[in-house]
């Protein structure tokens, strides 16, 4: 089973609506988690943990989480790009003589052509 991350707003409001009087187990069937997780962020609410200097730290994790997925994005660009340099560095030249867009390389005529 993955693991699933709820973000603090979300936390509190779960907790604000089982102290408006939801139950535990209706909480838990309409926002598909366990019981005890809701227990859980009970206790850590009456503990002061939602406060704001608690919602200043979710906030930062978010931004470290994003700053990650980030490097990764940026790291695979940079091999992307490493990978491309190396392919247009080993890819055939023409040898020398006038090459055209349009034409293609120059013709050259053999000795038997020409007579």
């Amino acid at each position: 089973m993955r693991h699933r991350s709820h973000s603090l707003e979300f936390k509190r409001q779960v907790v604000q609506e089982y102290l408006g009087g939801d139950t535990l187990h209706g909480l838990a069937k309409r926002h598909d988690i366990s019981r005890q997780l809701i227990r859980v962020w009970i206790e850590k609410y009456n503990a002061g943990a939602f406060d704001d200097d608690a919602q200043a730290a979710d906030l930062i994790q978010q931004y470290e989480a994003r700053i990650a997925a980030l490097e990764r994005l940026v790291g695979k660009q940079a091999l992307e790009l490493e990978f491309l340099k190396g392919a247009l560095q080993n890819a055939t030249r023409p040898r020398s003589g006038t090459t055209s867009v349009i034409t293609g390389p120059a013709a050259f005529l053999s000795p038997r052509d020409a007579g």
